[in-house]
């Protein structure tokens, strides 16, 4: 059993790895397409920030992945694998198009999956499933929103700056925002993980009776997520800093800012969010003040499509991964 437990937590943190390499982007793309810093530097600076999150935002989205989707009477070692393994498939499946999806909900939709098809629907939380189905569109638009707003107050106070000032003085700002936006993404993202270790541990016994997120866990998780971004997805940065809309570093300072607002407040009340969701739609709104035809609609059609299989396509895979493992114990 104990070798078992190792073996998925390994799983697991593979999992965070993928998910740093791959929603690096989300933290650096808008940093690295405004050229205020080069990638090498980008990705540093979010690993750091990853990193750093370990130690400040608390484990209520962790808490919710480990005991408000699915029952932990429907979780076995088993379908945590299975649940992984359906979720690192549909990422790096889509890591390898080039399409910016959510790695949580991969996640969740894995998880969803094989615990359905190891002990029925009565698992499923419905009511904790719903919250994140509908924080699929309410993450984005309250990026959206925020990107418009702090976009339009920042070209109303700024409006008499030429474009060399303005460069130079939200260059330096970037900074913060990109790091602001990186600290949000790393609490959010790794307590997934967090989560998904937990309740492996819970159900082991290795836990006691209640079920609580060990720091081991908080800081093995952090780590995993900023290894994975340290290496990066350049894939993903190019599609989201350059083929939704062009950005100079006012643009990517909006769009981080209300990014990071929107992660970070709902990583506080416990709600596991998308952070490819969030920044997309707040690059969007930055997008749009200057004019509807400023964002590539074509591509946001095509993120937002990818977002809404997400779910159900992890969870059908994972349910196979399940079917699949339980053929062979």
């Amino acid at each position: 059993m104990l070798e078992l437990v190792i073996f998925i937590i390994v799983i697991a943190l593979l999992f965070d790895f993928g998910n740093g390499m791959h929603d690096a982007a989300n933290a650096i793309a808008t940093v690295v397409s405004t050229r205020v810093l080069t990638p090498q530097k980008a990705v540093v600076l979010a690993a750091v920030m990853n990193f750093i999150a370990a130690f400040g935002f608390g484990v209520a989205v962790a808490t919710t992945i480990g005991k408000g989707i699915v029952m932990p009477s429907g979780i076995t070692e088993y379908v945590i694998l299975a649940a992984l393994l359906g979720a690192i498939v549909w990422v790096f499946l889509t890591m390898f198009l080039g399409l910016p999806i959510s790695s949580s909900h991969a996640l969740i939709g894995g998880l969803v999956g094989a615990s359905v098809v190891h002990a029925g629907w009565g698992v499923v939380i419905f009511g904790g499933l719903l919250k994140v189905a509908l924080f699929i569109f309410i993450a984005p638009v309250a990026g959206f929103i925020l990107g418009f707003l702090f976009m339009l107050i920042t070209t109303n106070i700024f409006h008499d700056k030429s474009q060399p000032t303005m460069n130079k003085l939200f260059g330096r700002l970037q900074l913060l925002s990109a790091s602001l936006y990186s600290l949000g993404h790393g609490t959010n993202d790794a307590q997934k993980t967090m989560g998904i270790i937990a309740i492996l541990l819970y159900n082991a016994g290795y836990l006691g009776q209640t079920f609580y997120v060990p720091f081991y866990v908080v800081l093995m998780a952090h780590a995993a997520i900023a290894l994975g971004t340290l290496l990066g997805g350049w894939r993903i940065v190019e599609t989201m800093g350059m083929k939704i809309t062009k950005l100079a570093p006012v643009h990517g300072f909006c769009a981080e800012c209300a990014g990071a607002i929107t992660i970070i407040t709902s990583s506080i009340f416990g709600i596991p969010v998308s952070t490819t969701h969030t920044i997309s739609g707040s690059i969007m709104g930055v997008g749009a003040l200057r004019r509807l035809s400023a964002v590539r609609w074509g591509v946001a059609r095509r993120i937002v499509l990818t977002w809404i299989l997400t779910i159900p396509c992890s969870a059908g895979m994972s349910a196979l991964i399940y079917w699949i493992i339980n053929m062979f114990i």
